[in-house]
């Protein structure tokens, strides 16, 4: 069964400033707590990377896995889709930018399948957790470096 969520946070920075650190992936490792390696597999013409691999820390261990990203909502939408990984069958989603009284109303909207069978409420917890994370560690590197 496949988890969705949707989760909002306004990020004291502008617009383009969130969406610069969002897709300044060669930068991940430095502010992402669980990513361990981040490399850029492709670029697209604009040299915006499209495929991208991911070892993080997953469930007590490392998961590899790779996603393709789509520019053609940029810089009001970045969407992305899990091209193969090990622990997951899916794991796309989207960032949202969107300004806000203060800076930007970032809202990321994310769908994971896990390749193993999980109680469904672990599969919550797992996506909650994910998306908690990352909004607060992108809103925190983005506030340092608007």
């Amino acid at each position: 069964m496949t988890q969705r969520a949707t989760e909002s946070i306004v990020v004291s920075a502008p617009p383009e400033a969130v969406y610069r650190v969002v897709t300044d992936f060669e930068h991940y490792v430095d502010w992402v707590s669980d990513l361990k390696k981040i490399e850029v597999l492709e670029r697209d013409t604009l040299g915006r990377p499209l495929d991208v691999e991911f070892r993080a820390a997953a469930f007590g261990r490392s998961t590899t896995y790779a996603l393709h990203y789509d520019y053609s909502r940029a810089p009001e939408v970045l969407s992305w889709y899990q091209t193969r990984g090990d622990l997951t069958s899916a794991l796309n989603g989207e960032y949202r930018f969107e300004p806000a009284p203060g800076g930007t109303r970032l809202t990321y909207d994310l769908e994971v399948e896990l390749l193993v069978p999980i109680p469904s409420f672990v599969k919550s917890r797992a996506a909650f957790r994910i998306q908690s994370q990352a909004l607060r560690e992108l809103k925190a590197q983005a506030e340092r470096h608007p």
